[in-house]
């Protein structure tokens, strides 16, 4: 009997892969073979390749086990002060979990907070930071709460003009936004393998400048999620300093050619993009509508209202389910809503036959449109 086809996951991550991309992982490698370290060093370049920057430019891509808030965890743990004072960003969920890491190791922070479908004041974040005596500043890329697309520029700008660390969470972004990294300013930015790369979930990887990296020494709260040790040993003798995901990292090299070979994030951004407007015009037409403006809007993952006070959203999925396609239930705090993601290996002939499912749900719950 032939396996099943997997169900086209409209979600923010793991994503729908390639078969390629599963294929990969049919394989046993040591840790320390030739092969995978070399595969591992591949793989650290490569990342770079994709911000546009190179060790020679002073950069690095480090490699951390675990899902994508171990990453975010490690770098926040190891790049922290003593005297270290944070201003996190806020937005959603994902700048709300930033704070709270942050809280747990007991770091000083504080908080921007705005409505989940707005951008950040930007004069707010540039007053903060003139007279808080904050040393780093986070902030969210891609918002997949609402699914909203910060200024990482701009914000970037301001973080250098007052001296202050610039950590992005661009786990739902890397890979699949074009953006010009060099003048973000970032200083360390966090993505995961299951993201736009369109691989598998079992690392995540941190961009940093090396010099700032540097200057962490002793900084690091924990053994595992130590960031300067965990570049260190990858440098030194290109290994994992603890069992690394071996299938993972095959799969992710896998994925990093597939990327190249549909012409790089522009071609995969675009595609993702057509995804977003296929589906935004599909899903207004059944009398859906959106959580976060138009102008505000990425292409990663849509919130979209209830249509109804008393919309039954939990028969809604399981009947999409049932028709085999997976959304995402909503993260926004103050509406109604739920989420179809635009990421991974989806095409708009996908998208199509995800809206054509929708309409039919909604015909069978007897949902009157607005």
């Amino acid at each position: 009997m032939l396996p099943k086809k997997d169900k086209p996951l409209f979600t923010p991550g793991p994503l729908t892969t390639s078969e390629t991309v599963k294929q990969a992982m049919q394989r046993d490698l040591g840790s320390r073979d030739r092969e995978f370290v070399g595969i591992v060093k591949s793989i650290r370049d490569k990342l770079l390749q994709l911000a546009g920057v190179s060790q020679a430019e002073g950069w690095e891509a480090v490699l951390m086990q675990g899902s994508g808030t171990f990453a975010i965890e490690s770098v926040i743990s190891s790049v922290t002060p003593p005297d270290g004072k944070w201003l996190v960003v806020i937005n959603g969920a994902y700048g709300e979990r930033i704070l709270k890491i942050l809280e747990r190791h007991g770091f000083t922070a504080d908080a921007i907070r705005c409505e989940e479908n707005r951008l950040p004041d930007l004069k707010e974040i540039e007053t903060a930071l003139a007279g808080g005596g904050f040393t780093h500043l986070a902030v969210v890329h891609c918002e997949t709460t609402s699914g909203i697309m910060n200024p990482i520029r701009q914000i970037g700008e301001i973080a250098k003009a007052h001296g202050a660390v610039y950590f992005v969470d661009s786990m739902s972004a890397f890979g699949g936004v074009e953006f010009d990294f060099g003048s973000c300013q970032i200083d360390f930015l966090v993505s995961s393998a299951n993201k736009c790369v369109q691989g598998v979930p079992g690392f995540g990887f941190a961009l940093c400048r090396r010099a700032v990296l540097e200057t962490t020494e002793g900084y690091a709260r924990t053994t595992s999620l130590d960031l300067l040790a965990q570049w260190r040993g990858l440098e030194t003798n290109g290994q994992f300093r603890f069992t690394p995901p071996t299938h993972t990292l095959l799969a992710f090299s896998q994925a990093l050619q597939e990327l190249d070979e549909e012409g790089g994030v522009s071609a995969r951004s675009a595609r993702y993009q057509k995804n977003h407007e296929a589906c935004i015009r599909g899903m207004r037409a059944i009398g859906f509508s959106e959580y976060v403006p138009e102008d505000l809007q990425g292409h990663i993952i849509t919130s979209f209202l209830y249509p109804t006070d008393d919309f039954d959203f939990e028969m809604f999925y399981n009947r999409l389910n049932d028709k085999d396609f997976v959304i995402y239930p909503g993260k926004v705090t103050k509406a109604n809503c739920f989420r179809i993601g635009h990421i991974g290996d989806l095409s708009g002939e996908d998208t199509a036959r995800l809206l054509v499912a929708v309409e039919e749900v909604m015909g069978e719950m007897k949902v009157a449109r607005v």
